[in-house]
């Protein structure tokens, strides 16, 4: 449709309370071709006929009984808080003082009563090539946010895909399996959700936890897969994924990134500061390696692996109680406790095959 059509099919609402005013408006513009003509003679009708009609142009009479041009204009500000509304404004008033309080108030121009029929049509069309350009670059403006908002969603997908690709990665070279971290991130963002974490940062924590371990890409096979315990300079070697993992996912502008960082270097750190690789202590390690920590350990601890059979759920939770205050942070464990109900749901959910009947 070109700019002509639809100019001429444009909506347009005449609000006065003079009929014979309204009559001759109606009258000029249906010669003009104007065929979407609607009236009224109450302003306290103007804003229930906008909302269902969405008007392309409103001429508006200032001066009228129950509630003035000056107030309609008000009233429909406050419903179009993005866009604008054209209003043009009919007046036998010529001061000046009422002419900029009309544009203060959204007027997008003047009509002087009595009116001239030819000024009158050109002002209206004036005003609407305007409004039918600025909703064509609006609608041109919300494709293109749309279009930006799909690519940024699949970016974000390509990037939660990779990072738990990287995260299944770790886990493979140490014997374990992908569901490993897909239990440990479930229950990660359920602890984090019921220790009052926004939801936006425990849905961060389920897609940054599957990276703690990514560190140990760099441990060498005959440490990381020795089946017997590891020797003093062995262990001090297996404690550096901690630092290469954070190395791996450092200098990232994702925040998704950043906290995987934070939780690689931290989620070995123990309560009572005897953790590694920095010793930190206490609330000096960032909350969320300590809520990786717990949920970690229990999931290591009630899996089967070649080297181990699984603990029973009862024996891993007496552990973890038994190291609060120690390894884990007190409150922390406690709310654990709280969700482990929906923790052992997602553990019987993404259960492993057991390894004897492989």
């Amino acid at each position: 449709m070109d700019l002509e059509q639809e100019i001429i099919n444009a909506n347009i609402l005449i609000v006065d309370d003079e009929p014979i005013n309204i009559q001759l408006l109606e009258k000029t513009l249906k010669r003009a071709g104007f065929n979407h003509i609607q009236s009224t003679q109450n302003p306290l009708e103007v804003e229930s006929l906008y909302l269902e009609n969405n008007f392309d142009i409103i001429l508006l009479d200032i001066q009228m009984p129950n509630m003035d041009g000056f107030q309609v204009m008000d009233k429909l500000n406050e419903l179009e808080m993005e866009s604008y509304i054209p209003i043009l404004v009919l007046t036998a008033l010529t001061d000046r003082d009422t002419r900029l309080r009309a544009l203060k108030c959204g007027a997008r121009d003047f009509i002087t009563k009595p009116i001239d029929r030819l000024e009158t049509l050109h002002r209206i069309r004036n005003i609407l090539e305007v409004r039918i350009l600025h909703n064509k670059l609006t609608g041109q403006k919300k494709i293109l946010e749309e279009k930006v908002k799909e690519r940024t969603q699949d970016l974000e997908q390509s990037r939660v895909e990779i990072i738990h690709r990287l995260g299944r990665a770790a886990e493979y070279r140490d014997n374990e399996t992908g569901l490993h971290i897909i239990r440990m991130s479930k229950f990660s963002q359920m602890l984090a959700l019921e220790m009052g974490l926004p939801e936006n940062e425990s849905e961060m924590l389920l897609q940054a936890s599957p990276m703690h371990d990514v560190g140990k890409i760099g441990i060498s096979d005959n440490i990381l897969l020795k089946p017997g315990k590891l020797t003093k300079e062995e262990f001090e070697t297996m404690k550096t994924h901690t630092s290469i993992g954070a190395d791996i996912l450092a200098n990232s502008d994702s925040e998704v990134l950043e906290m995987a960082q934070k939780i690689a270097i931290t989620h070995h750190e123990k309560w009572n500061g005897k953790g590694y690789p920095n010793g930190l202590k206490g609330a000096e390690i960032p909350l969320i390696g300590r809520i990786v920590a717990i949920c970690d350990v229990f999931d290591a601890l009630t899996s089967e692996r070649p080297y181990k059979h699984a603990w029973p759920v009862q024996e891993a939770i007496d552990e973890i109680v038994s190291q609060k205050g120690e390894h884990f942070d007190p409150e922390v464990v406690e709310y654990f406790l709280k969700v482990l109900p929906a923790v052992i749901k997602v553990k019987d959910e993404y259960a492993e095959p057991s390894i004897e009947s492989n």
